[in-house]
C-alpha cells in the first residue's frame, strides 16, 4: 500500500525555510537555473575562483599586476630586475562612506552539493512514499496536451533552451526570482517573476482555449 502525500503546508513550511536559512547562512539566495549553470561550466569556475584566490593575496595580487602591467608596457628603466611595484588600488566607497566589500562567488562544490541533494531528495521521497516509476514519456497529460512520441523530444529540448536562455536574460529562473528573491523584496526579482507568471498565464490561456 503506498504511503499518502505528505500534508502541503509541510511542503510550503520546508520550502519557507529553506529560503530564510539559505542566504543567511550562505550569503547567496537561493537560485537552481545559476547552480546547475556553474556545474556545466566547471572549468570556467574553477579558474575564476583561482582568480579570487589571487585577488584574497594582496602581495600576489600586486605581483600579478606588475607582471601583467610589465608584460604589456615593458618594465620601468628604473625598476630593478624581478622587482615588484606595489599598487595601492583606491577603495570605492559605498552610500555610508566605508570602503564596499568584493562578494566573492561560492565555492564550485557548493552548487555540486545543491544539485545533487535537490534529485536525491527527490529520490528519496518517492522510494519512501512507493511511488516510485521509471517512464520514458511525460504521461497521458502530457500527450494529450502537447504531444508523444519522438517529437515529445523535440519539443522538450526546444523547450529547455527558451528556459536556458530566458534564465539566463533575466538572471536567474523561478526559484531564485520568485522564491528568494520576491520573499526579500527585491524590485529586479518582482519584475521578473511578474513576467515569467504573466507569460505563462497567457500561453496556458493560448493553448487551453485558442489551439
Amino acid at each position: 500500500m503506498s504511503a499518502e502525500y505528505w500534508p502541503w503546508w509541510l511542503g510550503a513550511l520546508a520550502f519557507g525555510a529553506l529560503v530564510v536559512a539559505f542566504p543567511l547562512l550562505v550569503g547567496r539566495r537561493l537560485g537552481v537555473s545559476g547552480a546547475w549553470e556553474r556545474v556545466l561550466h566547471w572549468k570556467t569556475e574553477r579558474e575564476a575562483e583561482r582568480a579570487d584566490a589571487v585577488l584574497d593575496d594582496m602581495s600576489a595580487f600586486e605581483a600579478a599586476l606588475a607582471a601583467e602591467t610589465a608584460a604589456a608596457f615593458g618594465a620601468a628603466d628604473n625598476e630593478a630586475p624581478g622587482a615588484v611595484a606595489t599598487v595601492a588600488a583606491p577603495a570605492t566607497p559605498s552610500p555610508e562612506g566605508a570602503p564596499a566589500e568584493v562578494q566573492r562567488r561560492m565555492p564550485l562544490t557548493t552548487q555540486l552539493v545543491l544539485i545533487v541533494s535537490i534529485f536525491a531528495g527527490g529520490l528519496i521521497a518517492a522510494l519512501v512514499s512507493g511511488r516510485f516509476e521509471w517512464h520514458t514519456d511525460m504521461g497521458d497529460a502530457f500527450r494529450s496536451i502537447v504531444t508523444g512520441g519522438p517529437l515529445m523530444w523535440v519539443v522538450l529540448f526546444g523547450g529547455g533552451v527558451l528556459v536556458g536562455i530566458g534564465t539566463r536574460m533575466a538572471g536567474g529562473c523561478s526559484s531564485g526570482h520568485g522564491l528568494s528573491g520576491c520573499s526579500r523584496g527585491e524590485p529586479v526579482s518582482l519584475v521578473a517573476t511578474a513576467v515569467f507568471f504573466g507569460t505563462a498565464v497567457a500561453v496556458s490561456f493560448l493553448v487551453w482555449k485558442v489551439i
